[in-house]
């Protein structure tokens, strides 16, 4: 259903992207918008945007969650959960309520290939965007990834492509949005606070396919144990779904690896890309995001040739196993956005011959750890547990055996505690892995703030290193 030719909008939730969709209706008043209102939330206060925004003939309510008066449409922000009663309020007293891609969709409905899945979804939608982009064709990454669609749909090229990373907060209202592409990567427990249940968490994710059929490609990778859980909503009749894998599956549409070389496969006919060991970005998972971005890619409409050249031209980016520099030999890398323990896992695949010490630790999500557990003493020689989620790290590496298995295991206050103490533990040509399976909060505003500290800490101690030399 397209949006009322003029309609009156309320906005919840006073964060980036709820400001962005004011300040687009702002530009639209008298257009599209007879009137909008935001509602910022309890503890939301006037602040430089606001009052820019108010002047441009906005209308704030701050400090409450109690919605009165009557709009045609609502916008939530992904922050405010479906189950939360701000929603509710919101939705009585909206005709329809939607989340902002929801919303930028309808505004702008072509040519959208979305990306959604637990860990790996910036990586993809990065890595689809420049594919395109160095095949000639027009497009814009947006969403999760940092730019809301909204702010990119007035000045949209014709032809152009959204390459849009969801999460499960943006997809789970959604009723609307179409991609032509999409790319499901995995489905592991995180989020529960919002969605209340996994399967609510899955559910949402599987809904960005809700609306696709044979026209379209859904693209999924069917190693991942948590979306092969819901196979039967996902390889629906009358959708198209290409299947992921490292191992050929034999269907007509799959991407794969045979004989250390990329394979895409696309209604029974090949193309065949580049080795795995050319790619720039390492490990397991990046090779099936390497594979349905290109899968997406072609699916867009670039050449093999281009995918190919593309592919190898795609450097790591900043906090996902990005390499940090060596001191003494010792080679760092910054895996601060593996925020839970899913994304370890992966990430300790990207180096398969080396040791490596491990750094665990920060604001604990209280996640099961047993499984991981063993599986990170089957991938290091020690590791490094610091921060709020030390003590409970450091118990279930116990428990799971890593002292008769050889595994080192230390104690740290802190992430530049942490780093101390692992240079003491390696030795040349060791691999020292940040990759903290807990968000950054008992220290930092973010995982970025968290990773920029880590390498700035590494700048500190080679200009030390340095200087003692020259002494």
């Amino acid at each position: 259903m397209p949006l009322p030719q003029t309609f009156s909008l309320l906005v919840l939730g006073q964060g980036s992207s709820g400001l962005d969709v004011v300040q687009w209706a702002c530009s639209h008043l008298g257009d599209r918008v007879s009137d909008v209102t935001m509602y910022g939330g309890a503890k939301a206060q006037p602040n430089d945007r606001t009052r820019e925004l108010e002047r441009a003939g906005a209308r704030f309510v701050f400090g409450t969650e109690d919605v009165e008066g009557a709009y045609d449409i609502c916008v939530s922000s992904p922050g405010i959960s479906e189950f939360s009663d701000f929603f509710a309020a919101g939705r009585a007293h909206s005709n329809e309520i939607m989340g902002e891609p929801e919303f930028a969709f309808r505004l702008s409905p072509s040519n959208w290939c979305a990306v959604t899945g637990t860990n790996g979804k910036t990586t993809t939608t990065s890595l689809v965007d420049h594919l395109l982009r160095f095949a000639d064709i027009p497009s814009v990454a947006v969403g999760n990834i940092g730019n809301p669609p909204i702010n990119e749909v007035d000045g949209r090229a014709d032809g152009s492509w959204f390459c849009a990373e969801l999460s499960s907060y943006q997809i789970a209202t959604t009723k609307e949005l179409h991609p032509r592409v999409a790319i499901l990567l995995n489905i592991t427990d995180d989020h529960l606070a919002w969605h209340r249940t996994h399967e609510n968490y899955a559910e949402a994710k599987i809904r960005l396919f809700q609306n696709m059929d044979e026209c379209d490609l859904a693209i999924v990778d069917v190693e991942d144990e948590g979306n092969m859980a819901h196979r039967d909503e996902i390889f629906k009749s009358g959708r198209r779904v290409l299947s992921l894998s490292c191992e050929d599956s034999g269907a007509d549409d799959a991407a794969f690896v045979r004989d250390g070389r990329m394979v895409v496969r696309l209604a029974g006919v090949e193309n065949e890309l580049v080795s795995t060991a050319d790619l720039q970005i390492a490990g397991h998972h990046n090779v099936i995001n390497a594979l349905a971005a290109a899968a997406a890619a072609l699916a867009c409409g670039t050449s093999a040739a281009s995918v190919r050249a593309g592919l190898v031209n795609f450097a790591p980016l900043e906090h996902r196993i990005e390499p940090a520099g060596s001191i003494a030999g010792v080679r760092f890398y910054n895996d601060s956005k593996a925020t839970n323990t899913d994304a370890v896992e992966k990430a300790l695949t990207a180096f398969p011959r080396d040791r490596v010490i491990l750094l665990l630790g920060g604001h604990d999500k209280g996640t099961p750890l047993e499984d991981f557990s063993r599986i990170v003493c089957q991938h290091v020689v020690a590791v490094v547990c610091f921060g709020e989620a030390a003590e409970r790290f450091e118990h279930a590496l116990e428990f799971a055996g890593a002292k008769g298995s050889g595994v080192t295991l230390a104690r740290a206050e802190h992430m530049r505690d942490a780093v101390d103490v692992a240079r003491t533990l390696a030795h040349a040509d060791d691999v020292v892995l940040f990759s903290p399976a807990c968000s950054s909060f008992d220290e930092f505003s973010g995982y970025e703030e968290r990773g920029r500290a880590f390498k700035s800490y590494l700048d500190e101690l080679r200009a030390a290193d340095a200087a003692a030399i020259e002494g």
